[in-house]
């Protein structure tokens, strides 16, 4: 948790550095669910679960120019530990840093499309508790992905949006799973510095 911290800090001093040149700057928290798809043939050998399930509380933050072309970073974790094949506890966690297209629908909308690249990482607790000095023992998983994502924000009073949004993101070499395709579904709700 002390990393995801980290990372909505350093997010947060990036952002309000640059305040004075942004035309809009929205900062945003959710929680979506993974899904994902499993596997439906007929082998009975050893098969890797779906990655799926589980609600995934994310922080995200954009700046938009003049232009409606910006950038954004997002971060989202799973918030409780997932059971691996009924086993090993896990928790995968996806940051991406995207270019974003955010035209205006109307006086209360406007869309984010956006497209980039990130990363997942994934913890795997040991289920046998600690390695023989005490230590807890775990195993850590990186994995590189491209990510493809929409929102809709509505403003719903002054500059407070709620944005329903889908995510999709190809995770490379997700071996530990049964797919790399991955999809995230949620809304978040957020406040908008600069709109006009």
């Amino acid at each position: 948790m002390s990393k995801f911290a980290l990372i909505i800090s350093a997010c947060a001093v990036l952002l309000f550095s640059t305040f004075a040149y942004a035309q809009q700057i929205d900062v945003a928290v959710g929680a979506g669910i993974l899904l994902s798809s499993k596997y439906n043939g007929s082998s009975q050998a050893y098969l890797p679960p779906a990655e799926k399930g589980g609600i995934y509380p994310s922080f995200s933050a954009d700046k938009i120019f003049k232009n409606r072309f910006g950038f954004n970073g997002e971060v989202a974790i799973r918030e409780s530990k997932g059971l691996y094949n009924g086993y090993q506890r896990f928790r995968p966690t996806f940051y991406d840093f995207n270019a974003v297209f955010a035209p205006r629908l109307g006086k209360k909308t406007s869309a984010d499309l956006m497209a980039g690249i990130g990363g997942e990482n994934i913890y795997f607790d040991s289920p046998s508790g600690t390695c023989a000095g005490g230590c807890p023992t775990y195993l850590k998983s990186n994995h590189l992905l491209v990510h493809v994502g929409a929102g809709v924000h509505y403003y719903f009073w002054h500059s407070f949006f709620i944005r329903p949004e889908a995510h999709y993101y190809f995770v490379h070499n997700n071996f530990e799973f049964r797919s790399g395709n991955l999809g995230r579904v949620g809304a978040s709700i957020g406040y908008t510095f600069g709109r006009k």
